[in-house]
Parts: structure tokens; sequence; C-alpha cells
């Protein structure tokens, strides 16, 4: 059992809480109430951003003694939004919103994972008519194993999970997010993944 705080209760922050929870982890979700993300934070070992990307470096950055020595798992993209609500651009154009995060948290072992699909399928990946690959970023070798241990109990495979390297690699998986407005248009909110096929 690991103590894990879950920093916004969206769709995506309640879909990962409800799950770690029935893994069996201690969960708190920690909601835009003033002090409650530093609450959260302060007392959990492990901290999940499923924040909006676009306020995601400000509000965790603001964080920086509570997330000290902590593993940050950042599943958010920092997109710009279209007309229609859809992700259209990146924020960070050569660079990524987790290299942001490691930058403004030096003390803190960021890993990005889970943000190369639909909500639905970070939990219920089997779900899917083909195998979906959860990729890892981040500097911090030990941090990432625990973070793939957290897939795992997340029903992901190990043989799914793919370790791309230190954290500059986000840059690739969040540019994926590109994808998903084009493929929501083409095919409606139906759940899918990025999979590498080999």
């Amino acid at each position: 059992m690991t103590t894990i705080a879950v920093l916004g209760n969206g769709r995506v922050g309640g879909n990962l809480a409800a799950a770690l929870t029935r893994a069996g982890h201690e969960v708190t979700v920690a909601d835009r109430t003033p002090g409650a993300a530093a609450d959260a934070a302060r007392t959990a070992r492990i901290v999940i951003n499923a924040t909006p990307g676009a306020g995601s470096l400000d509000r965790l950055a603001a964080l920086r003694e509570e997330l000290r020595d902590k593993i940050l798992v950042d599943v958010s993209n920092a997109t710009t939004d279209g007309a229609d609500g859809l992700p259209a651009d990146l924020i960070y154009p050569g660079s990524s919103l987790a290299e942001q995060l490691q930058e403004a948290l030096p003390d803190t072992h960021v890993v990005k994972t889970l943000n190369t699909m639909l909500f639905p399928v970070m939990t219920s990946p089997a779900t899917l008519a083909q195998t979906p690959t959860a990729f890892l970023s981040g500097e911090d070798l030990q941090a990432k194993q625990t973070v793939r241990e957290l897939l795992i109990d997340l029903g992901w495979q190990k043989e799914w999970i793919t370790d791309l390297g230190g954290i500059q690699t986000a840059r690739a998986t969040e540019a994926a997010i590109l994808f998903v407005p084009h493929v929501i248009r083409s095919a409606g909110f139906t759940p899918f993944a990025i999979s590498i096929a080999r």
C-alpha cells in the first residue's frame, strides 16, 4: 500500500483515484479548495498531477516544499483549446510540461506517463481491441520503477509499458495529444490509446 495524493478531481483524477483505491492504496483527492493540494501532497509518497495542463506549472511550482523528495506522476498535457474545446496546440513547443515541471521542482522526481490515451484507458487498458502502450519518461530510475508498479496495479501488463528514457522524451508523448482532436472528430469519443506495434 502506498499513500497517494491525486491533484484534480475531474474525470481523469476521479478515475485514477477510484482505481488506485480499489488496488489497495491509500488515496487522497485534492479539489480546488485553497490549501487542499498542499495538505494532500504533504502527507503522500506519490503525487499524481491530474490538473488541467495549461495551469499545472504554476499550480505545482507553488508546492515546491510539499513535493520535495516525492514522486510526481504527470498525466496531463498542456495545450490550448480550439473552438470546439478539443486540444489545438502545445503550450510548450520545443519542450514539454514534464520538463517544465522538473525544472521548477528540482528536488522532485517527475515521471510522465498515461498521457497518450483517453482517460478510460488509463485504468482499463485491457478493454481495447489492440494492446495499448504506456510510456515512462523521467530522470530517476527508482521513481520510474515505482510508477511502473502502479501501472501494473491499474491493469497494465509489464510488456505494455515502455521506458523511453529521460524527462526530455516526454516531448514526444506530449506531442501525441495533437492526434486526439482529429481522431475524436473522425470516430467519436471512443476510448483509444497510442500503441507501438512490433
